[in-house]
This record gives structure tokens, C-alpha cells and sequence, in this order.
């Protein structure tokens, strides 16, 4: 797949997602109140994981319709420092990179244009509620918001003008690419690809 159309469709993919996944916020208690589920906390858990599963398998569907798009960058790199990923490139990520945080800034934008106003609460993007040094201590959706998606987080952060906050960059794009690089290397390390010998 070429450099630019791998861009384009990381850029649109992401887009869809960074639109499509506030929705599982919302969805859910609909879904538990439809179900007659409300009453029961752990219900809420169950649908939410439904609803992402679904959501990932489905964006999964689309990136292959797309040439292999990616929807988070800290994907890209981890295919790409395992060795998974044929056509990548150090110079492919970084036109994808960009390509993916504009789609982040632009389904932010859309999400909040078309948003019920008894919703927008909930659209506040991942937001650092503690300290760098406390925060890298602590864990969960409660401390960081919802995102480890490196172009998530950054379109969430364009539209709030806290992009340019270097705590922000540290925690949603360099700790996700150094853990997805890490992950990737153990992975490779573990399951080394066997080598096949062509008979003469």
C-alpha cells in the first residue's frame, strides 16, 4: 500500500473512530435501562465491553477494506517493530502519524457538532487529573480518561488547546509508542519467526 493512501485511510479511519467511540458512553446506559439492567452495577461493565469489542472488531473490518488502515498509532508502531508489517516504514509512519491525529481532531469535531447538548457532558476527551509523577504511578480510566490512543487523545486535546501541553504529550504519545515498541520487541523475542529455506 502506498505511503499516501495509507495516510489517507488511517486518517479517515481514525476519524470514525474518535467519532464512534464516545457513543459506548452513552450507549450503555441506554442499552442497560432498555434490558431492565440498570439495578445491577457490574451490568454496565458487561455492555460496555460488548460494545468496544464490537466497535474493534467492526474498525477492524473497515482497515482491511482500507488497505491495512490503522485507527491508533501505537498500533502502527507495534506491527511495525514486530516485524508484522511488510510495507511499513520509518517514513510511512511518519506521514501516518500526522495523517492519524488529523483524523483525531477531525471526528472530535464532528462528534461535537452533531452531539444531543444533553450529551455533550460526557465528550471531554482524556484529561490528566493528577501530577506526571503521580500519574505514573497510577492506573485506570478514572486518573487518565478514556484513552491510551495517542490520536484520540490528541484531537480531544486540539479542541480543549491543551495539544501544545508537554505533560499531555508524554503520557498519550510517548509512553503509549515506547510500550507498544516494548510489547513488540518481547513479542518478537517470544515467537521468533521460523525461518524457511528455499529447496534448490
Amino acid at each position: 500500500m502506498g505511503v499516501v493512501k495509507a495516510a489517507i485511510g488511517d486518517a479517515i479511519l481514525t476519524s470514525l473512530w474518535v467519532f464512534s467511540a464516545p457513543m459506548m458512553g452513552i450507549l450503555t446506559p441506554i442499552i442497560a435501562a432498555y434490558l431492565g439492567l440498570q439495578a445491577i452495577p457490574v451490568a454496565g461493565l458487561f455492555i460496555a465491553t460488548a460494545l468496544a469489542t464490537t466497535l474493534v472488531f467492526l474498525f477492524s473490518l473497515i482497515g482491511k477494506a482500507l488497505g491495512g488502515a490503522s485507527f491508533n498509532p501505537s498500533t502502527t508502531v507495534s506491527f511495525y517493530a514486530a516485524g508484522l508489517n511488510p510495507d511499513s516504514s520509518i517514513i510511512s509512519m511518519a506521514t501516518r502519524f500526522p495523517a492519524q491525529a488529523a483524523g483525531g481532531v477531525g471526528g472530535a469535531m464532528a462528534i461535537l457538532r452533531v452531539m444531543p447538548s444533553q450529551y455533550k457532558h460526557m465528550l471531554r476527551g482524556p484529561s490528566l487529573k493528577v501530577d506526571m509523577h503521580t500519574g505514573a504511578v497510577a492506573e485506570g480510566s478514572g486518573y487518565t480518561g478514556p484513552s491510551m490512543n495517542p490520536a484520540n487523545a490528541f484531537g480531544w486535546a486540539f479542541l480543549n488547546n491543551q495539544h501544545s501541553n508537554w505533560v499531555h504529550f508524554y503520557v498519550y504519545w510517548i509512553c503509549p509508542l515506547i510500550g507498544a515498541t516494548l510489547a513488540a520487541w518481547i513479542f518478537r523475542f517470544i515467537f521468533i519467526p521460523t525461518i524457511k529455506h528455499k529447496k534448490a
